[in-house]
């Protein structure tokens, strides 16, 4: 475990040097004042710490040997032992920085940024200053007292930090078994119907991956301070630690501010979710009333409320989101509006059969092509609606077998209803037989309303009807109609399998063939019913039907 955090330290520490500036020549450029051509702008680093940056060339010489020739006087100034004593003397147009009355380098007027308002003199002060600083620490460097003191910090720091590193993972498993202990035995509990609404496994998963991520943030955070403690007590290695320390208070720093700015903003915004928190809840109490039918508006029927309500409630929260979104924190950055225009192009390249097929649902939704219940047939399919979706239609056949239909399809395809025609919940159900002409036409219209009569599911009131379609060459065609109301979607087989049954057992009680016969030849006696037998049973003596 140690190894492993040593190794994530070092790297650490290998990336924040190589990407420091201090290390870094500056590779900006600037103008040279004499030839007018562009030269690099170049740091003066002693001990470490940055001094200066030179910007221009002084006498033909460049920035770069600038450093190089100021780098090795002030180490042959720095070299003897005892006080030394640094001051800015004005050459004009310059300033000379002196090191015990002996030249160290001279700052020119173009190595001054006037972008940055700087000035001749603060610059040459501040130059005095990180000289001075360098010299404390050269002579600090020098002194054995000094480095053993900072080598026993160094050393009590580092205990100290293995122990809270040792105090954090031990925290982190203790802490790890009591909460997935508890939220285990809570979920043991979460049943419904012997099926669990959640993955009991997936869930402490994620709060052992939780806690180790926040341990781990912990430990990088102590990492970082041990490291930068560490940097602090040694003069070669202290402008690295000064460095950690000003990066990381600057970030709390930037990151505060940022909170406090976006503070009046994200007031802006919550403000907006609220009212449209608000104005769903209305619509809610609204629509509740509709389907309730305490409330009647010609408008809205109740069975139309649920996808109302989810079609206004969707566009009061886009509504509200495209009035907060210029609130929101980051919606103004070139990120932000890259992934917008990401998220929009995908969208529109993927969506177009998707919004194709809300838009159909919503057709055949408000214009009231067939409700949840009904019977319908389309394309060839056919069955009872149990569910209306904004995408797809599902149906139930007779054989029990779930049937989804896209809305395009159903839209684009001719509709039969068999539930519109019929009184009240239920549908129609119709068959079809041929009878020769031997038989009378009252009879066979009083067979098949009585064998209707007896099939279960068929109702009394409206009664079955019998209408002769056709008059063929050889047989009328009896079309029988009526209507049936089970009690789930899967009878109405059901209910035309007893149907043709009892068609049979009438027919065959009073002794008619259910045939359709062709011509083979003439009869040898003509094919007429007597009118003694037009009133044959069950046929009443009535000519009404």
């Amino acid at each position: 475990m140690f190894t492993r955090l040593f190794l994530i330290v070092c790297m650490l520490m290998s990336v924040l040097i190589y990407s420091s500036p201090i290390l870094a020549a500056d590779l900006e450029a600037s103008p040279d004042a004499q030839t007018g051509h562009k030269i690099k702008e170049t740091s003066l680093s002693v001990f470490n710490r940055d001094i200066i940056n030179f910007r221009a060339s002084v006498l033909g010489i460049e920035p770069a040997e600038r450093v190089k020739r100021a780098q090795r006087r002030i180490e042959q100034q720095l070299s003897p032992s005892g006080h030394h004593t640094v001051t800015a003397f004005a050459m004009p147009p310059g300033m000379l920085i002196q090191i015990d009355g002996a030249g160290s380098f001279y700052i020119s007027p173009d190595d001054v940024d006037k972008f940055q308002q700087e000035t001749l003199e603060g610059i040459a002060n501040e130059a005095v200053a990180r000289l001075n600083t360098v010299v404390k620490e050269t002579q600090e460097s020098r002194s054995l007292e000094s480095m053993l003191h900072a080598a026993a910090y160094a050393v009590l720091a580092s205990m100290l930090y293995a122990g809270l590193v040792w105090l954090v993972l031990r925290a982190r498993n203790v802490v790890e078994a009591r909460i997935l202990s508890f939220v285990g035995a809570r979920m043991d509990k979460l049943h419904v119907v012997q099926a669990r609404l959640v993955h009991r496994e997936r869930i402490l998963w994620v709060l052992h991956r939780l806690l180790q991520l926040f341990s781990w943030i912990v430990i990088f955070l102590l990492s970082y301070q041990w490291l930068s403690f560490l940097m602090s007590q040694f003069p070669f290695t202290r402008p690295w630690g000064e460095q950690l320390n000003a990066y990381l208070l600057g970030l709390v720093i930037t990151l505060g501010s940022a909170i406090l700015k976006a503070i009046p903003d994200l007031f802006t915004a919550f403000v907006i979710f609220f009212l449209a928190r608000i104005v769903t809840q209305g619509l809610s109490t609204f629509f509740d009333k509709i389907a309730n039918k305490s409330l009647h508006v010609s408008w809205l029927d109740a069975d139309l409320v649920p996808p109302t309500r989810r079609i206004a409630n969707v566009a009061v929260w886009l509504f509200a989101l495209a009035m907060a979104y210029p609130y929101l924190p980051g919606a103004g950055t070139e990120a932000f509006k890259g992934v917008s225009v990401l998220v929009g192009l995908m969208i529109s390249l993927g969506a177009s059969s998707l919004i194709g097929q809300a838009a159909s649902g919503l057709i055949l939704t408000y214009s009231r092509i067939y409700r949840k219940g009904e019977f319908i047939h389309v394309s060839g399919n056919e069955g009872t609606i149990t569910d209306l979706g904004m995408f797809t239609t599902r149906i139930r056949n007779g054989m029990g077998v779930e049937l989804t239909l896209p809305n395009s399809l159903v839209l684009g395809n001719v509709t039969k209803n068999y539930s519109r025609v019929v009184q009240g919940p239920g549908f129609v159900v119709d068959t079809k037989v041929t009878i020769g002409y031997d038989t009378p036409w009252r009879q066979v219209h009083a067979m098949l309303i009585e064998a209707a009569l007896r099939t279960p599911g068929v109702l009394v009131t409206p009664a079955p009807k019998v209408f002769q379609t056709a008059l063929s060459d050889f047989y009328p065609e009896y079309l029988l109609i009526c209507q049936a109301v089970p009690s789930e979607p899967r009878p109405r087989a059901e209910v035309m399998n007893l149907l043709h049954a009892n068609i049979q057992d009438v027919f065959n009680e009073y002794g008619v063939q259910i045939m359709s016969p062709h011509y083979l030849g003439d009869p040898a006696q003509e094919k007429l019913v007597a009118k003694a037998d037009w009133h044959r049973a069950p046929a009443k003596d009535s000519d009404t039907n």
